[in-house]
């Protein structure tokens, strides 16, 4: 069985993990699961505002001899580096879907190690919490959870949900509720909604669990 490392943005990213998608995994009988957070400085951990910080923390990983090891990464499309390779190249493909596909090709070729594989969660996130409401329902007033109900029945697929910047995922929640407590909050949310859910609904997530299933056996 290989060991598996997530390279993720922040504490919320790296909750889930632990939280939701390790016990998910785990049916698999796939263990050795370990989230890492991007180094963005010696001391310094969490974030992506540099492609170099990316890069830095996954290349370590990859420095393990042997074929037991697999290294992928758990990031938002949303404000990504624009320093990426080829980011200008990338981003003119045609959808959001697209776009985040040629980002990583572009980062995969980079790397260059058969044991990588990236994952660019479109958009971000907080996609993942729009499920279904059943999360808001339970940590949001009843006023607030009428308001992410309208953005669930709005959105077939809550990875589409980002019309213009300032209605990504995370800043629609926080307009109906502005001290929204992402590393807390966001995972109580999601375990409220179940990994199962959010496979059914979310197929570029699905996609890349599946991935990891077929990767790590």
């Amino acid at each position: 069985m290989k060991r598996l490392y997530i390279v993720v943005e922040g504490q919320t990213e790296q909750n889930f993990v632990n939280e939701i998608l390790c016990p998910y995994l785990n049916l698999y009988d796939i263990y050795g699961i370990t989230p890492v957070l991007i180094h963005t400085s010696r001391t310094g951990r969490g974030g992506l505002v540099n492609y170099e910080h990316l890069k830095n923390t996954i290349k370590p990983l990859l420095k393990t001899k042997g074929e037991d090891i697999i290294v992928t990464t758990f990031i938002d499309y949303f404000r990504i580096p624009t320093n990426i390779p080829k980011y200008e190249e990338c981003i003119q493909a045609g959808s959001n879907k697209e776009k985040v596909e040629k980002l990583e090709q572009c980062i995969d070729k980079n790397i260059d190690d058969r044991r990588f594989f990236s994952y660019i969660q479109l958009h971000e996130f907080e996609a993942l919490l729009f499920s279904n409401n059943n999360g808001f329902e339970e940590y949001f007033t009843e006023e607030q959870s009428k308001l992410t109900d309208a953005i669930v029945k709005e959105f077939h697929n809550p990875e589409d949900i980002n019309t213009r910047p300032q209605l990504a995922p995370s800043k629609r929640i926080l307009s109906i509720k502005e001290n929204y407590n992402k590393p807390l909050e966001g995972n109580l949310i999601a375990l409220e909604i179940g990994i199962n859910t959010m496979l059914e609904r979310c197929p570029r997530f699905a996609t890349w669990v599946s991935s990891l299933i077929q990767k790590c056996k």
